[in-house]
């Protein structure tokens, strides 16, 4: 993940290289988002961030390893919107309409990184899927724990439900208009759709 990349350099000219990660990582986020993973060329990264192509290849060794940080940076800023939300309420059904503001905040805020974790797919990039399979699967795995302690019918397939929301709140991205329905209210009318069907 993306502080792995990070991590605290033994001198001090390796830590100026350190400092200009984020540009690099913004600029691929960007040209993933819009090109796409095949489409996306490392000289067109580089120049976004005012490097070099070769310089580029001193911080990742392919344009494989460079989308495994950048897909690492999204979902760990989702999961730091996620994570608190986890905790915001002894309400089961609050708690999970928090952390679904919190995913569709995560997504279409940081929209391009956001776009590279739900559009790029492992088998894109098949050298490297493993890792954002796993990256993927961490994810999901934190996001469960909203459905946890639902109060669902005993014949509710939680692993589904999941799946289910999950996707549909993925697909906000292919309709959200900034300046409408905050994260919050669209989560709102997420769950009381989840709720009325569920209960009916």
């Amino acid at each position: 993940m993306p502080a792995a990349v990070r991590r605290s350099p033994p001198s001090a000219a390796p830590l100026r290289a350190d400092n200009r990660l984020p540009l690099i990582l913004d600029a691929a986020a960007r040209f993933f988002a819009q090109k796409g993973f095949g489409d996306a060329s490392m000289r067109d990264i580089a120049g976004a961030a005012g490097m070099l192509p070769g310089s580029l290849y001193y911080h990742f060794a392919s344009k494989e390893d460079l989308l495994v940080a950048v897909y690492a940076e999204g979902v760990e800023r989702i999961l730091a919107a996620v994570v608190p939300a986890l905790e915001s309420s002894d309400d089961p059904w609050t708690r999970l309409e928090n952390v679904c503001a919190a995913h569709l905040a995560g997504l279409l805020e940081d929209s391009d990184y956001g776009q590279v974790v739900i559009r790029v797919r492992p088998d894109d990039a098949p050298s490297v899927a493993k890792r954002l399979t796993a990256l993927r699967d961490e994810y999901e795995a934190t996001f469960s724990r909203s459905l946890a302690r639902l109060p669902l019918p005993p014949r509710t397939d939680r692993r589904l439900l999941r799946l289910m929301l999950l996707g549909a709140l993925n697909w906000s991205q292919t309709w959200y208009r900034p300046g409408r329905d905050s994260p919050q209210v669209l989560a709102r009318r997420f769950v009381r759709l989840l709720r009325e069907s569920l209960d009916g």
